[in-house]
């Protein structure tokens, strides 16, 4: 036990050494340091020896200072493949790019790809598997496909009778809920679960929900590695960037309010330094902030408005950073001469919403408030449900 004592402190160091703390409203303690699933290798390590283990993870799955396969293999757990999520295994894809499958130059562990024409684990994948481990860091949000592929990894286990180990992360929008919940017919890899827009549960939760709820008809064995001294009211800023378009806390706290953006010809800064931080597009009179979006090959592939000067807003600076509001998108609704110059494409924006409601009431003059309100029934069912699977403190 004395290495794996040793390895346990190390690792709070570096958790410390990042930054890594939650702070609740302002209080640090001794207690408030973080410490993922991944970082507590006496807890999982037992579960894997004398295994053949299949990893889900990308470049977020971090073990103290390595990458998770990295450090199960020094520990000499027998790692038989690696999938690999959107953005693909070292996080270097830009959103949206097909992801192949390949071989991982440091292991020669064979990689692959769930994104692209096959997202889900197939019964070959799994074949010869003991076990599979499941550890990437997601932002909190419905439509964010981390979640989507964990999804896909409960169908495919409870399938194949693989069991599935979550190392769990904190959520860094985990500290409320908001927007519309899901429905049935707007089904897609950006809305796998019936579940709002912020859901309030980090992906263990999620893997319980959605396993409990029986969502994908068969249930799979699965165990969770808690995160130690994590609660949902606490604020957590990410270590490492968990894809190439979120590089910092504020682009992850904005991201569920802009995304809906993507659904229109107004950028949100794909294709320049500071994505999901700023609004703008080519109308003068959107605003006094001005920037250009080029192309940025593995980070913003063919950006909106590629090329082209964008006027709008700069909401770099803005503190406190804003839970999700439709302010933003109403805002630049309003300023467009008519929907057809900004909505690009309505099918997208109604699979980001998980409904055609939201388009719907803005094209009835609805304002925010009473949006919002119209999802208040549904969010409140949502709420007892989450209920059942919490594993931390509630905000």
């Amino acid at each position: 036990m004395k290495p794996i004592r040793l390895f346990f402190l190390f690792t709070v160091l570096i958790t410390l050494s990042f930054g890594c703390q939650a702070r609740n409203q302002g209080s640090e303690t001794a207690q408030s340091v973080i410490v993922t699933g991944a970082d507590q290798p006496e807890m999982y390590l037992p579960m894997l020896q004398g295994k053949k283990v299949g990893l889900v993870v990308n470049h977020t799955a971090i073990a103290g200072n390595k990458l998770l396969p990295d450090y199960l293999v020094e520990q000499g757990v027998d790692v038989q493949k690696i999938f690999a999520p959107e953005h693909g295994f070292r996080g270097e894809a830009a959103a949206g790019e097909v992801i192949k499958d390949g071989k991982d130059p440091k292991t020669g562990i064979r990689v692959f790809s769930l994104y692209g024409d096959v997202k889900k684990p197939t019964q070959e994948h799994l074949a010869g598997l003991d076990i599979l481990v499941f550890d990437i860091q997601d932002v909190g949000c419905r439509f964010y496909t981390y979640l989507s592929t964990l999804y896909y990894c409960i169908e495919s286990c409870a399938e194949y009778n693989v069991p599935l180990l979550v190392l769990d992360r904190p959520n860094p929008n985990g500290d409320y809920i908001a927007g519309p919940v899901r429905k049935h017919d707007f089904i897609s890899f950006v809305g796998m679960v019936p579940v709002p827009i912020v859901h309030g549960c980090t992906l263990g939760e999620m893997a319980l929900m959605i396993n409990g709820e029986g969502w994908p008809g068969l249930k799979a064995r699965i165990d969770v590695v808690k995160v130690k001294n994590y609660s949902h009211a606490d604020r957590y800023e990410l270590p490492v960037s968990p894809s190439p378009n979120l590089p910092n806390y504020t682009s992850v706290r904005l991201y569920p309010s802009l995304c809906f953006f993507e659904a229109t010809s107004v950028s949100i800064g794909r294709g320049t330094d500071f994505p999901f931080q700023v609004i703008g597009g080519t109308l003068e009179h959107l605003g006094d902030f001005t920037f250009t979006p080029v192309n940025m090959p593995g980070v913003a592939v063919n950006p909106i408005n590629m090329n082209k000067k964008c006027f709008g807003v700069d909401l770099r600076d803005i503190d406190p950073v804003p839970p999700f509001t439709l302010k933003y998108f109403l805002d630049f609704y309003k300023k467009y001469p008519t929907e057809k110059d900004f909505l690009t494409s309505e099918r997208w924006l109604n699979l980001l919403a998980g409904t055609d409601s939201l388009i719907k009431d803005i094209r009835a003059g609805k304002e925010e408030a009473e949006i919002v309100a119209s999802w208040e029934q549904e969010i409140n069912a949502y709420k007892s449900v989450r209920r059942k699977y919490l594993l931390y403190p509630d905000f």
